[in-house]
C-alpha cells in the first residue's frame, strides 16, 4: 500500500514539485489568472453565469417523508449564496423504496411542495447575495439507490450479484436480482419525477448513473441476462432510453438533461465499467467515450464526470488525507488521483468539445484547487469546475474568487473524510471540521457512539 504525507503544501512551487517527483507533471497544472473561472458558459438552451459548479453531496439530513430538512435548507442557502454557477441538488430517490437511507430526499407528489420551497429559498439567498443578476442554474438529481437501497422496509435492488460489494453493503444472501419489469417500472418512476421536477421549477435533472447506484451498475452488468445486460447495447439501455424518455416527457425544450456518469469504476472484468479486461486498474474508455456520443445524440445537455464507488474504492471518486476505519487504504497518492480524474474528463472534453463537461478533482488541492479549475477550463480540458466536499466546507468559495480574486485557505475542506464517516453511520453530512457550531455536538454524539458499540 503506498504511504503519502498529509497535504503539507504551503506554497504552489512546492506542490508543483511533488506532482513532478510522481511523474505528473503534464497531469495537473496550474494558472493563477483566475477570470476564466468568471465567463459564463451555454448548455442546452441556457447560460451558467460562472465555471463553478456544485457536486451533488447527499447529505441525509431530510425527513423521514423524504422531505428537505432544517440541515438542507441550510446547505443550499449557503449554496445560493455562494456565488457558484451550477447547483446540482443531490441524489433525490425518485420512489420511497429506492431510498438510499430514512433521510434521503425522495421527490413525490407529498413532497413536491418542501423541494419547491427549498429551490426558491436557494434561489432567493443567490439574489440577497450577489443581486438580481446573478441566477445560478439549478438541477435536481434523480436515482434510484439500488444494491444500496437501505431505507427502513425495503429490499436492496440488484442488478447483478457481485459477491465483493454485496458483502460491504449488507446484502442479504437470498435477494433475488431485480426483473427486466422492475427496471422499467423504475424508469417511469424517473420520468414522472423529471417531469415534476420541471413543474416545480428547476433548470433540469441529472440522471444518476455514478459510483455503482442502479444507473451505474447496470452499466457493468456484463453477467445480467435480458434486455438490461450482456453487450454495451444491452448494459447502456437504461440510460440511453431515460434520456430519450425524459427529453420528450418535460415540455420546455429549455429544459436541461443531464447526467453524472462514471469513465471508470476499477473493478475487474465481468463486473467493471470502463477498466481494461486485461488489467482492472487501468481505465479502458472506449465504451464510456462511445456512450457519451450516442447520449449527446439524444439530447443530453451537459455530463458530469466521475469515477469509482465511495462505498468500496474511495480514492478513485474523492482523493482524501484520512482513512474512513474500516475502509480499504489507498493504494496511491491522492495527487494521482486528482490527475486521473482530471485526465478521463479531459478525455471526453476533446472527444466531445461541443457538450459541456463538468468534472470534479479539484478539493484535495485545497487552495490550489482553483488554480488547477482555471487551468483545465483555459486549455479547453473541461468546461465546469465541480466541487463536492468544498460545497460542504467552503459554500462562499466562488464568491470570493469572483469578488476578491482569492481563496481563503483557513476555509478549505482538508480531506479529513469527516463528513463521509459520520454518513456512513446515518449521520447528516456536512463539514465537522470547518462548520463545528452546526455539526460538532453531532460528531460529538457520533464518537460517543461509536465508543459505546
Amino acid at each position: 500500500m503506498a504511504q503519502y504525507e498529509s497535504f503539507s503544501f504551503a506554497t504552489l512551487d512546492g506542490l508543483r514539485q511533488k506532482i513532478g517527483s510522481l511523474g505528473l507533471g503534464l497531469g495537473i497544472s496550474f494558472n493563477e489568472d483566475l477570470s476564466v473561472l468568471a465567463e459564463p458558459a451555454a448548455a442546452g438552451k441556457r447560460i451558467i453565469p460562472n465555471r463553478f459548479s456544485t457536486l451533488p453531496m447527499e447529505g441525509r439530513d431530510s425527513l423521514p417523508d423524504g422531505s428537505p430538512g432544517e440541515f438542507t435548507f441550510r446547505r443550499y442557502r449557503r449554496y445560493g449564496a455562494g456565488g457558484w454557477g451550477l447547483i446540482q441538488f443531490e441524489a433525490c430517490a425518485v420512489w420511497q423504496g429506492g431510498r438510499s437511507s430514512d433521510r434521503q430526499m425522495c421527490i413525490e407528489p407529498s413532497t413536491e411542495k418542501a423541494i419547491a420551497a427549498l429551490l426558491e429559498a436557494t434561489r432567493s439567498a443567490a439574489r440577497e447575495a450577489l443581486g438580481p443578476s446573478h441566477s445560478p442554474l439549478c438541477l435536481l438529481q434523480l436515482q434510484d439507490a439500488g444494491r444500496y437501497r437501505h431505507a427502513t422496509g425495503t429490499t436492496p435492488g440488484l442488478t447483478v450479484p457481485y459477491e465483493l460489494l454485496d458483502r460491504r453493503a449488507k446484502v442479504p444472501e437470498d435477494v433475488v436480482p431485480l426483473s427486466d419489469a422492475d427496471i422499467e417500472a423504475v424508469q417511469d418512476r424517473m420520468t414522472e419525477a423529471a417531469v415534476r421536477a420541471e413543474k416545480i421549477g428547476f433548470d433540469g435533472i441529472d440522471i444518476k448513473s455514478c459510483h455503482r447506484y442502479l444507473g451505474s451498475e447496470l452499466l457493468a452488468a456484463h453477467l445480467r441476462p435480458g434486455k438490461f445486460g450482456g453487450g454495451f447495447d444491452g448494459r447502456t439501455r437504461f440510460l440511453r432510453e431515460m434520456t430519450e424518455r425524459i427529453r420528450s416527457a418535460v415540455k420546455n425544450p429549455s429544459f436541461l438533461v443531464t447526467s453524472r456518469m462514471n469513465l471508470f469504476d476499477g473493478f475487474p472484468y465481468p463486473y467493471g465499467w470502463g477498466c481494461d479486461r486485461s488489467d482492472p486498474p487501468v481505465p479502458d474508455m472506449t465504451e464510456p467515450l462511445k456512450l457519451v456520443g450516442i447520449l449527446k445524440e439524444l439530447g443530453l445537455d451537459l455530463l458530469t464526470t466521475s469515477t469509482g464507488t465511495p462505498y468500496y474504492n474511495p480514492w478513485l471518486v474523492r482523493p482524501f488525507d484520512r482513512l474512513i476505519p474500516g475502509n480499504i487504504e489507498a493504494p496511491e497518492h491522492p495527487l494521482e488521483g486528482v490527475a486521473r480524474l482530471f485526465s478521463l474528463t479531459e478525455k471526453v472534453q476533446r472527444e466531445y468539445p461541443d457538450l459541456p463537461v463538468t468534472g470534479p478533482g479539484y478539493t484535495w488541492l485545497r487552495q490550489f484547487g482553483v488554480f488547477a479549475a482555471a487551468a483545465n477550463v483555459a486549455r479547453k480540458a473541461v468546461t465546469l469546475a465541480g466541487f463536492g466536499r468544498t460545497g460542504f466546507a467552503y459554500p462562499g468559495l466562488p464568491r470570493d474568487v469572483l469578488e476578491k480574486g482569492e481563496v481563503d485557505p483557513k476555509k478549505v475542506c482538508v480531506s479529513c473524510s469527516l463528513c463521509s464517516e459520520v454518513m456512513s453511520q446515518g449521520g447528516p453530512t456536512g463539514c465537522y471540521a470547518k462548520d463545528r457550531d452546526v455539526y460538532g455536538p453531532i460528531l460529538k454524539e457520533h464518537r460517543a457512539s461509536r465508543k459505546t458499540h
